[in-house]
């Protein structure tokens, strides 16, 4: 018997008192398919949670933060309070990342929107089809559904 199946048992005898007694004297009760918040925050996670919490900021054209952004420099601010460094403009981001399909896109993946092979415009993938994105002059930092099948993916690394 692995210590792991011995665990349920052992709670259930020791009672709650004493797994709360070996945790603050050091002792781990490891449970399966638990990933701590911290393990889990990955610099694309983090990324998007900068993204989310500019919701409302004013679009402001060449603007980098932290009160104004235009849909690069949010970009590049979110990512940038998560430990990694973008190149200033939509079409330089887009050339600094791994290129993935949109079978294979994830959260926090950037998404670059393009007429032919010139990119106009750049979010941050949250997930279920929509963006974080800082769209045009007289907008917010909003939420959105991607309204266009004229999209590529490119993960930050």
């Amino acid at each position: 018997m692995t210590a792991l199946n011995r665990v349920p048992s052992l709670m259930a005898r020791a009672g709650t008192a004493s797994a709360l007694t070996l945790a603050a004297f050091g002792g781990t009760i490891a449970v399966p398919h638990l990933v701590s918040e911290a393990a889990a925050a990955t610099p694309a996670t983090k990324a998007l949670q900068v993204a989310a919490s500019k919701r409302g900021a004013p679009y402001k054209w060449g603007a980098t933060g932290p009160h104004r952004f235009d849909c690069s420099g949010l970009t590049l601010y979110s990512y940038k309070k998560a430990g990694k460094r973008l190149p200033r403009t939509a079409a330089q981001q887009y050339n600094k990342t791994r290129h993935v399909s949109s079978t294979h896109r994830r959260a926090g993946d950037l998404v670059f929107f393009h007429s032919g092979r010139n990119v106009y415009h750049v979010g941050i993938y949250a997930g279920r089809g929509k963006i974080w994105h800082a769209p045009k002059t007289g907008d917010v930092v909003r939420l959105q559904r991607i309204w266009t099948r004229s999209v590529w993916y490119g993960r930050v690394s």
